[in-house]
Formats: C-alpha cells, sequence, structure tokens
C-alpha cells in the first residue's frame, strides 16, 4: 500500500456489522458499515439515540469485536485494545484517589514504562496536563475539581499516550452549554496542534458543524449504517462567534438537520 493511500485509509472499517446475543434473541446493532478515515482528520458520528454510534466507536477501540466484515488501523487489524488507540468517555472515568498528575502518569507509565526513564516519564505526564491547561490542578483529586477540569483531565491523559487515533464518545455531553463550548475550543486548538486523528459522538449538531472535517450521520436503529457522509469545507481555524452568521455555516447545520428530523424522524417515531 502506498504511503498516499494509507494516510487516506488511516483508520478503514470495510462491510462491518455488530450483532448481539441478547435474551431476548439476536439484535443486529450494526450492518454494512464501510468508512475510512485520513490521517489528521476529525470526523464525528451523529444520529438518533439507538443508531450504533458508540458501538461504531466501541469496535474502533477494539473493545467489541464485529460479528462481520473487518476493522484496521494503519493497515492493520484492530484486534483489541491498543495504546494507538485512546479513548475518551462522558465520564472522566478518573481514578478518585489519585491527584490528576497520577492519573495521567499511571497510563504514560503503562504505554512508555519499559522503554524510558522515569524523568522522561515525568515530562510526558507534565507535558500532557499543560496542552489541556492543568498544571496548575496536577495535585489535585477529581473531587476537588469541576467537571469541565476533570474532562481535560481525561483528554490529557488519552493525549499522553500519543495515539494515532483520538476516540471521543460524547466527552462533552454531561457538561453545562458554556463549559462544554469553552472545551470545544480548546480541543480545536489541541487538534490543531497535535495533528491527532480524532473520531467523536455527538447528539449536537452545532458541536459536529464546529469541529468536523465530515460528519457521519447514522440511521436509525435496529441494523443502523451510515445514511449520509457530510464534507465540512470550512476553513481553519474555526471561530464560533464569527460562523454563526456564516451562510455556509448555517447551510450545513440545516443539511445535518434535514437528515436527522425529516429523512430519519418518521422510523423514530414508528
Amino acid at each position: 500500500m502506498s504511503i498516499e493511500k494509507l494516510e487516506r485509509d488511516y483508520l478503514k472499517v470495510e462491510n462491518a456489522g455488530m450483532v448481539f446475543d441478547t435474551k431476548q434473541g439476536y439484535f443486529t446493532a450494526l450492518r454494512d458499515i464501510n468508512l475510512a478515515v485520513a490521517k489528521g482528520e476529525f470526523v464525528t458520528l451523529i444520529g438518533h439515540s439507538g443508531c450504533g454510534k458508540s458501538t461504531l466507536l466501541n469496535l474502533m477501540a477494539g473493545l467489541l469485536q464485529a460479528t462481520s466484515g473487518v476493522l484496521l488501523c494503519a493497515n492493520r487489524e484492530i484486534a483489541g485494545p491498543g495504546p494507538e488507540r485512546s479513548m475518551v468517555f462522558q465520564n472522566h472515568s478518573l481514578l478518585p484517589w489519585l491527584t490528576c498528575y497520577q492519573n495521567v502518569h499511571l497510563a504514560v507509565e503503562r504505554v512508555f514504562g519499559a522503554n524510558e526513564s522515569k524523568a522522561q516519564l515525568r515530562a510526558r505526564t507534565h507535558a500532557a496536563l499543560e496542552l489541556v491547561g492543568l498544571t496548575h490542578a496536577a495535585h489535585k483529586r477529581p473531587a476537588e475539581i469541576s467537571g469541565g477540569m476533570k474532562q481535560r483531565v481525561g483528554i490529557a491523559r488519552a493525549l499522553s499516550m500519543e495515539p494515532r487515533v483520538l476516540l471521543m464518545d460524547e466527552p462533552f455531553g454531561a457538561l453545562d452549554a458554556l463549559t462544554r463550548a469553552h472545551l470545544q475550543d480548546e480541543l480545536l486548538k489541541i487538534v490543531a496542534q497535535t495533528k491527532s486523528t480524532v473520531v467523536m459522538v455527538t447528539h449536537d449538531v452545532d458541536e459536529a458543524v464546529l469541529l468536523s472535517d465530515r460528519i457521519v450521520m447514522m440511521t436509525n436503529g435496529p441494523a443502523a449504517t451510515i445514511g449520509e457522509v457530510l464534507s465540512v469545507d470550512l476553513p481553519r481555524p474555526r471561530d464560533r462567534v464569527a460562523l454563526a452568521q456564516d451562510p455556509s455555516y448555517m447551510k450545513l447545520r440545516t443539511q445535518v438537520l434535514e437528515f436527522l428530523y425529516r429523512k430519519q424522524v418518521h422510523k423514530q417515531a414508528a
């Protein structure tokens, strides 16, 4: 495979399906999923509740194994979790008895501990906290900081492992609107700096348009699949205040709303 093709198909999902064996019988969550994410691309997954967004993200993370098809990262099959793919959950999942520094350092040590000195591990930890603006809270425990700060620690922990792909499952979903907006802006800056490849699940149309290079719109479940993929050709860096009056932004927003609330609404209501 050429370098150009590898970078274009950096994270690839080919004919993937997911069937769960439940007490009520077999449940088909996903079918015929085909998606290629380029290196450095920011892709969001959006759709109604129950459309399999988080299931697809968990397949990419290796937390679930597809019942059909294949998933590849850098042309290697995804057979389980790995440090090249970091996950940020809606719940920050921090260990409450550890400080912010210790929560991040634990991840750094797991990935780099065998090959680097203690000084190098400390430097990596500090760099990750600095990236999300939390060096001042390094020695505080999760109970001593706000919800937004906890999510920033979760992002720092994920980035500290220098993943090839950053997977985010509604990381700002539980936050108030102002905190959410601030962290969206911070994420834009971090991704621009790290050149990360990102796949993010969201229910928020404005969040999807603001952050994405492409928006993957899922049909309703069961047996959900990709309905449409929308390219977001807005220039970067992006300013939310300027975009609020931008006709291109409004057109993209309307296209997502059309898909969710007209093309899919009858299935949702059934």
